[in-house]
């Protein structure tokens, strides 16, 4: 059995069970058994089969976010602008990230880590801003 596409083959199963409404359990199930019909007993067609059987269980219903998550959001997708300057962007996201991370300090226990992850990419966009990996005036290319 290759690990890599049973992982593969199941995520994709349990994305179409959570976003197609006419999703067929048995049939994915099916196709996910054929996967390991000639792995032999043990561990790895063990932990593979529990997946599949899995499969049959109801999701758990969407996770339902506060109000501060939604506003934590909102403030987040707000820095992504352009025709700013370098130092305009920087200062934006400096502020973004103080807010979302005051938002987090008032959210539930639970909900809190969710809010301040939405800082990290704003991290990495700050330092590219800051070192550019790529810029316009690069005229190398991999392959040339």
């Amino acid at each position: 059995m290759d690990i890599a596409e049973f992982n593969s083959a199941f995520a994709d199963a349990r994305h179409r069970q959570r976003t197609e409404s006419d999703f067929d359990v048995a049939a994915a199930q099916h196709e996910l058994r054929t996967l390991v019909s000639d792995e032999p007993d043990g561990e790895d067609r063990a932990w593979a089969l529990r997946l599949i059987d899995k499969l049959a269980e109801p999701l758990p219903p969407p996770r339902q976010w506060s109000a501060l998550y939604h506003e934590a959001g909102a403030i987040h997708a707000g820095t992504y602008r352009t025709g700013d300057s370098v130092e305009e962007r920087i200062a934006a996201i400096q502020e973004a990230r103080r807010r979302i991370w005051a938002i987090a300090d008032r959210a539930p226990r639970d909900e809190a880590p969710h809010i301040r992850a939405m800082t990290r990419v704003l991290d990495h966009i700050e330092a590219e801003l800051r070192e550019p990996s790529f810029t316009q005036d690069d005229t190398t290319r991999q392959g040339d």
